[in-house]
């Protein structure tokens, strides 16, 4: 859209330049690139904030994921210690015909 010239000769709505086209003057070269960089400069600190906020979201997730494994883990143990004691009293316990 913003490369579209105005259909109206006299419409007050900014037109994109071709620099290579353009017989543009040094100055005026200079001054574009000078926006262009502060514009760059703009997104990237955008960019860069965008990034920083994702990263500590990810590192978040990567970090509980983590810290449940080790959860579990530790739950799963418990469970087999328990396992392993009901085993030794079925064991040591009166022999019936239920066992």
């Amino acid at each position: 859209m913003a490369d579209k010239t105005p259909k109206e000769p006299d419409a007050r709505v900014a037109t994109r330049i071709d620099p290579t086209k353009e017989g543009l003057s040094k100055e005026q070269l200079n001054f574009i690139r000078q926006v262009e960089i502060e514009q760059w400069k703009k997104r990237t600190q955008k960019l860069r904030t965008r990034n920083v906020a994702t990263g500590l979201a990810i590192g978040a997730l990567v970090m509980g994921i983590y810290g449940y494994t080790f959860y579990s883990v530790s739950q799963e143990r418990i469970m087999d210690e328990m396992d392993e004691e009901a085993r030794r009293a079925r064991l040591q316990g009166p022999k019936t015909g239920a066992n």
